[in-house]
């Protein structure tokens, strides 16, 4: 069964019918969908001596004119397969003279512009083939498309290997994370802890921070804890005494838990070691100097 055309295959379809007429589209990106219609055998693209043009095909002009493919075996299938299209049969502007004017440059479609036309066509989700010698690393091309800063801001791009491939999916993205959310302040002093907060307190090295940093970790806890139980949201302690070491930390238990909507979020404070290069001193030196081997 043929594939039917969209709504936007179809007003580009017109478009080329039309003769390709300048000053219809703002970008290039009817370039993918020319291909689109291509691989539906309702145009022909070109690429000729560096110029791109387009025209319809027989089958084309009968999907114009009825609005359906025309039936196996008749003479617009036929028209199709014995007659190629030339130069003539492309739609190209041409100026009064009859002489060919050439196409002005179009500009470099890329590969981000092609994939969310692409995604815009299908409904917001396609599969790529990522098997074989010649496949493409899927992977990478969304990781550089979600950093070319075209995806657009109410949108996230996804990506994911699927049983018949590798799946990409653009969606919308979910209001609550898009709300402008305001500031929680955060107290200077600790006059009258919560309870999650005293527990750790009581603790001989709370969240096993050194004593420089212990004071604000606590104070940022507090802050969140007094601003999420007036939104009815709960909070409790965990272990408070211990510090995971950093290969371990993502699989290490919360030091406190926030229960909001049925949903338990763990919170584990943790403190970075800040690494310096080390500059040896002039006795350093020399005694490297000294100690080392002689080579003769």
């Amino acid at each position: 069964m043929e594939r039917q055309v969209n709504e936007r295959q179809l007003s580009v379809l017109k478009w080329v019918g039309a003769g390709c007429p300048a000053g219809v589209w703002e970008t290039s990106s009817y370039k993918t969908t020319c291909q689109a219609l291509q691989n539906r055998s309702l145009v022909t693209i070109s690429r000729k001596g560096g110029q791109w043009s387009v025209a319809l095909t027989s089958i084309g002009r009968h999907y114009l004119a009825h609005g359906t493919y025309p039936p196996r075996g008749s003479r617009s299938r036929k028209a199709q397969a014995a007659t190629p299209q030339s130069p003539s049969n492309r739609a190209q502007e041409t100026p009064a003279s009859g002489r060919r004017q050439s196409s002005p440059p179009q500009p470099r479609v890329t590969f981000t512009e092609q994939l969310l036309q692409e995604l815009a066509e299908a409904g917001g989700r396609i599969v790529k083939n990522g098997s074989g010698p010649d496949s493409v690393n899927w992977p990478s091309r969304i990781a550089a498309a979600r950093r070319s800063g075209r995806i657009p801001e109410t949108k996230e791009l996804y990506g994911g290997w699927c049983r018949g491939g590798y799946e990409i999916k653009l969606v919308d993205i979910p209001a609550w994370r898009l709300a402008v959310l305001e500031p929680v302040p955060v107290p200077a002093r600790l006059t009258r802890p919560h309870t999650v907060v005293r527990a750790m307190q009581s603790e001989q090295q709370p969240l096993g921070l050194t004593r420089p940093v212990q004071g604000r970790a606590l104070r940022l806890i507090q802050a969140l804890i007094t601003a999420a139980e007036p939104a009815g949201h709960s909070c409790s302690a965990g272990a408070t005494g211990f510090a995971p070491p950093s290969h371990r930390r993502r699989r290490a238990s919360p030091h406190f838990t926030i229960t909001a909507q049925g949903q338990t979020v763990g919170f584990l404070v943790l403190q970075e070691q800040d690494r310096t290069e080390h500059v040896a001193t002039e006795k350093e030196l020399a005694d490297a100097k000294k100690h080392s081997p002689v080579l003769d």
